[in-house]
């Protein structure tokens, strides 16, 4: 038989579209063509293929062949075309049997001596074979990264002959299973290690419960980027549907695979001279960006006032909606951002401004200046802009007899508030709706008086007013409380600094 037909995967954004690899052997001159979209990458797969077969002793057919890959409008990219491609010139040929390739799927880059190199965006792929009920074999260097999907039949392999052997059914390939004694969770820096800062503590808890956007203004060397980064290990671990989702985004960005890390949360953390396309995503190849690498976790932008104002602002959509959309001329792809944004920044452009010292020099046109740096829509979309100012020479001398609170017993509370929200609304309360909002977050008669009075001399606008809703939701929740009450009300007020400037 002169026709092979075998199945692959493509990469278009976090989906994995199937490819049907269909090999045609007929007379003439020699000759390899690859049709279908193929990049340059794919097209240079021909002399991959030559002489992996070649080393392996295998006859390279002095044939005129085709081969196609379908459809022929999806571009194709990578190397993961060649251990499909190879495997169909050996069928079509007559060197391999071609029975039941129909069951199975193929990626993999072929080394020149037959053996296989790891391919990116092999999560997608092995989620798309289970939904199709079909077999999948994976480089050796891919499988623990696969085998996280459950009820996947995967095979993996080290070498070209380890697979022709196993679809010949003389050396079987083992069954790749998760290896769940690898998974152990990586340890988190401990709340407990920052002394004092007891109201951006308490603000960290809160945003941790809720989900909620956070803010911290303050000096230099206040603790503003510690706190920051102990908010995963206050967060609860994600669920495998959670962190299948940020496992793929990551495997598509050919970002090397921790699997003691893949029930963790994310934390990014970009430098402030990042791109707008570093940090939403872009290029001709549409590729993530940082805030959907963040998906499910954190993103934490340290000295926010220092990025560009236009690559600020891009972030204000993903922030509403959870997802970010990348389109080119020839191809659209689609990203999950659902991150939590952390920021940090200074008062002024010195830093000093209120920290006792006297060492700012900052006139009010200067500091007017920086913070307006930050528009109005984007701090409206941040529901906590909180002080944190500097400490007391007692804490650093570690002589103060404040209670110390570790993460894991805040991240305890985190657990409880969060376990509420989801047996109350199936959901965080950063993500209601407003007639959600209308179900699930009454307040009280003190309660929305109190926030009426703040809306109009605080000029806020309806979105503000939504926002100071789901944090009183999320305060209450921190107390067990189903109601809302004027105290909870008050608590999220306060926590709009810049409003009250």
């Amino acid at each position: 038989m002169s026709l092979a037909i075998l199945y692959s995967r493509a990469q278009e954004g976090i989906q994995a579209p199937l490819v049907t690899v269909e090999i045609h052997l007929a007379n003439g001159l020699p000759a390899l063509s690859i049709v279908g979209l193929p990049e340059m990458a794919v097209r240079e797969s021909k002399d991959r293929v030559r002489g992996a077969l070649t080393n392996s002793q295998f006859e390279f057919p002095a044939r005129r062949i085709t081969i196609n890959l379908a459809p022929a409008d999806l571009p194709k990219e990578g190397g993961r075309f060649d251990l499909p491609i190879a495997l169909g010139v050996l069928a079509a040929s007559g060197q391999l049997p071609n029975a039941n390739m129909d069951s199975f799927e193929f990626a993999g880059e072929l080394a020149l001596s037959g053996e296989l190199r790891p391919v990116t965006g092999i999560l997608p792929a092995a989620i798309a074979a289970r939904e199709a009920g079909r077999t999948l074999i994976v480089p050796r260097e891919n499988a623990d990264e696969a085998a996280l999907v459950d009820g996947l039949k995967l095979h993996s392999a080290d070498h070209l002959l380890e697979v022709c052997a196993h679809l010949c059914g003389t050396t079987l390939l083992p069954h790749c299973i998760r290896n769940n004694s690898s998974s152990a969770p990586m340890s988190q820096p401990d709340l407990a290690e920052v002394k004092g800062q007891l109201q951006a503590k308490r603000a960290l808890e809160i945003a941790a419960a809720g989900g909620h956007a956070l803010l911290f203004i303050g000096p230099p060397g206040t603790g503003k980027t510690m706190l920051a980064a102990r908010l995963p290990g206050i967060l609860p671990d994600m669920s495998e549907d959670e962190a299948l989702e940020s496992a793929a985004i990551a495997s598509i960005t050919n970002r090397p695979f921790q699997p003691e890390r893949w029930l963790q949360r994310p934390f990014r953390s970009p430098h402030h001279t990042a791109s707008a396309v570093a940090l939403v995503g872009g290029g001709s190849k549409p590729r993530p960006g940082e805030i959907s690498l963040a998906h499910n976790g954190v993103l934490f932008l340290d000295e926010l006032p220092e990025f560009e104002r236009r690559v600020l602002e891009v972030l204000r959509e993903p922030m509403e909606n959870g997802w970010v959309t990348i389109s080119r001329a020839t191809q659209q792809a689609e990203y999950p951002a659902r991150f939590q944004l952390i920021a940090a920044m200074n008062p002024c452009p010195c830093g000093y401004l209120g920290d006792g010292s006297n060492r700012c020099r900052c006139t009010a046109e200067q500091v007017i200046r920086y913070r307006n740096r930050l528009s109005g829509p984007l701090l409206d979309r941040i529901d906590m802009h909180v002080e944190v100012p500097r400490q007391p020479i007692d804490y650093a001398n570690q002589t103060s007899e404040e209670p110390v609170e570790t993460s894991q017993l805040v991240g305890r509370r985190v657990a409880s508030a969060i376990d509420r929200q989801h047996r109350r609304q199936k959901k965080r309360n950063q993500t209601l709706d407003v007639r959600e909002l209308e179900r699930y977050a009454q307040l009280d008669q003190r309660g929305r008086l109190l926030l009426r009075q703040a809306i109009e001399r605080l000029g806020l606008s309806m979105r503000a007013y939504h926002r100071i809703i789901k944090l009183s939701r999320t305060i209450a929740d921190l107390e067990d409380s189903e109601r809302i009450t004027e105290r909870h009300v008050s608590e999220a007020i306060g926590y709009r600094r810049l409003d009250r400037q």
